[in-house]
């Protein structure tokens, strides 16, 4: 089961299609979408105008400086004319290209005007980026919310047999796991993505403003960046799926020995347990130390890159500035702007690494979601007049997989109210007749007729309302023992719930419980045995009155006395109503009114116990085996 669930996963996947899949479901939410942009928009645009503003209280600044050195009572031409007379042509360039007043220092009125201004440029661009996040994480957080709901719908169409060929660990860890991995990075990425491409966007146009020629170097920057991001993402990504592959392999490792952990002390496996954990948490350290590693190098490369651009920056402004065809002011914005304008690069490629890895968890739950999914219920739907209980097998072949027959041209009849037991040895398909009863397969040809209706016909929430089943596996869920007996029949009254606790022996052991009814049984039903257990399991099924019961097994995991109990609470639930046994305890079905003789998909014979006796044929060899074999060894 675990190698299939392994193949399975190991289909091809891409990054570019997974990540506009994902994106697309944000569909639903497209006018809040357009106002989150809107909202963007403005904190971007109030943003990228600070540092422009900025610039101007440099200029101030350096203006009122140079200012006070030059001699009061003189024009700005004059002071120029003078500077170029004494052979400072350089500075003459400066302050030819600057709004100073001779003699005049710092105006302080001024500055403190363009402070305010900036200080609210800021503060409104806050305001409108934190207006933005609060509805984007509305958005999102919706998306996410549709999307487990898409796979909790999905997890009830998917067919039986994609539980029984993926491991429960690997599932769980897609539903669980992945979603939530898929809601982190939609959470931090979104949000910096659209942001990023605004500021970048914004930067670019106040840089071209200020000075073309600087915006040019600055904006060949980012092929490059692209350039290094892709790259090294092509590379990083496959180790990225490895990883979530590798958890699902883990996750499922871990619940199979926990879940089993007492037959692994049981037998001393602990060992190989032990080992097959390392195998797989070692292949999770590689694959996860690998994806982090490449994926890493993105940063300090775009880095890099915004270093060197910087160093150009500043060289060839220092020498506009001092030829006097930009002001320091514009300068200083400018180099604001280009550490602005690669900082969103810069978070985009550090970004990636959480971009590929929930994309990758993306790429497992979207596959999911893409499994074949249960045929549909037939529109409209047809359905028995009555429930009688007549059980009809004609010509019913069936077949796991295509290159392997189980069932060939089975017929079998079951009338209204008798018991049929199938007997026969491990994997003549017992369990697999009472699946395909329940329609939990497909039949490959003939029909299986409920009340003369093909039960193809029905739907499966009808069918399988008619059926009761009791299994060897008992199953309870974490709650108290009356959740768990109302469980088989929505909105049972106290009155039902009783009575069938009283039918199936189950009222005898819960009157000594200190909480009776009330007793909360833990998640693993730990806290009653497993005859207990089982009386519960045939109450819940007592309380939906079936038409049709099926038993699986239901007295092999429990001792003689607590058999006798479940006996009698099964033959008052068979009593009127037919009821299919599977039964390897041939004392338990003496009393059948048919029992059926399986051996490799075929029924071999069929008939009472003592027909079946008298025949001396496979029914004879099984009672044999299992009453005479032990006597003639003692002897």
């Amino acid at each position: 089961m675990i190698a299939g669930g392994a193949a399975a996963s190991k289909k091809p996947m891409h990054f570019g299609p997974s990540m506009r899949r994902l994106l697309r479901r944000l569909a639903p939410h497209k006018v809040a979408l357009v106002v989150v942009l809107l909202l963007a928009t403005i904190s971007v645009v109030f943003t990228v105008v600070g540092p422009k503003v900025m610039g101007h209280a440099t200029n101030i600044i350096f203006d009122g400086v140079i200012g006070k050195q030059l001699p009061a009572g003189m024009t700005k031409d004059e002071a120029v004319a003078a500077l170029r007379t004494q052979g400072q042509d350089t500075f003459a360039d400066m302050v030819s290209g600057m709004d100073v007043t001779p003699g005049a220092g710092v105006d302080f009125t001024a500055l403190g005007q363009v402070l305010a201004l900036v200080l609210g440029l800021y503060l409104l661009a806050a305001l409108f980026a934190w207006l933005q996040a609060f509805l984007l994480n509305r958005i999102v957080q919706g998306t996410i919310k549709q999307l487990r709901a898409d796979v909790e719908a999905k997890i009830h169409r998917l067919p039986l047999r994609y539980f029984d060929t993926n491991p429960r660990g690997d599932v769980l860890s897609r539903v669980t796991n992945d979603i939530d991995n898929v809601a982190q990075t939609v959470n931090q990425t979104i949000s910096q993505l659209l942001t990023a491409l605004l500021t970048v966007i914004g930067i670019l146009g106040m840089m071209v403003w200020i000075s073309w020629l600087l915006a040019l170097i600055t904006v060949l920057v980012v092929p490059a960046s692209i350039a290094v991001t892709t790259v090294i993402a092509k590379r990083s990504q496959k180790h990225f799926i490895a990883q979530w592959q590798t958890i699902g392999l883990l996750n499922a490792q871990i619940e199979e020995a926990y879940t089993g952990h007492e037959l692994v002390k049981v037998f001393g496996r602990q060992r190989e347990v032990r080992a097959a954990f390392d195998e797989k948490n070692n292949n999770l350290y590689e694959s996860g130390f690998k994806a982090q590693l490449i994926s890493g190098l993105v940063q300090p490369a775009v880095m890099f890159l915004g270093n060197l651009n910087f160093v150009a920056i500043a060289v060839i402004g220092g020498m506009r500035v001092a030829s006097g065809s930009m002001s320091l002011g514009d300068v200083q914005a400018f180099i604001q702007y280009s550490r602005q304008f690669t900082q969103p690069l810069t978070q985009v490629s550090s970004m990636m690494n959480l971009m590929q890895s929930g994309v990758a968890s993306a790429e497992r739950v979207f596959a999911l979601l893409d499994e074949d999914e249960q045929s549909a219920d037939p529109e409209p739907a047809a359905g028995p007049p009555s429930k009688r209980g007549l059980v009809e097998f004609q010509d019913v072949s069936f077949r796991y997989k295509d290159d392997e027959p189980l069932i060939e041209d089975l017929n079998l009849l079951a009338r209204p109210g008798q018991m049929v037991a199938i007997v026969g040895p491990t994997g003549a398909g017992k369990t697999t007749l009472v699946n395909l009863v329940m329609r939990f397969y497909e039949i490959n040809s003939g029909r299986i007729l409920l009340d003369g209706v093909d039960i193809a016909t029905m739907t499966r929430d009808d069918l399988r309302s008619r059926i009761g089943m009791v299994l060897q596996d008992t199953w309870l869920f974490g709650g108290t023992i009356r959740d768990n007996i109302a469980y088989g029949l929505a909105g049972a009254t106290e009155e039902q719930i009783l009575g069938a606790a009283r039918m199936s022996h189950v009222d005898r052991f819960v009157r000594t419980l200190p909480d009776g009814y009330d007793t909360v049984i833990d998640e693993e039903g730990n806290n009653v045995s497993a005859g207990e257990k089982q009386l519960i399991t045939i109450a819940r099924a007592f309380i939906a009155q079936p038409s049709i019961l099926i038993l699986d097994e239901a007295t092999s995991s429990v001792d003689t006395r607590t058999e006798l109990l479940v006996q009698h609470a099964t033959a008052a639930l068979r009593s009127d109503r037919t009821s299919f046994v599977i039964a390897h305890r041939l004392s338990t079905i003496r009393d059948a009114d048919l029992i059926v003789v399986m051996q490799d998909g075929r029924i071999v014979e069929q008939g009472t116990h003592e027909e079946l006796l008298e025949h001396g044929e496979a029914y004879a060899d099984l009672y044999h085996s299992q009453f005479a074999g032990p006597a003639q060894v003692q002897a």
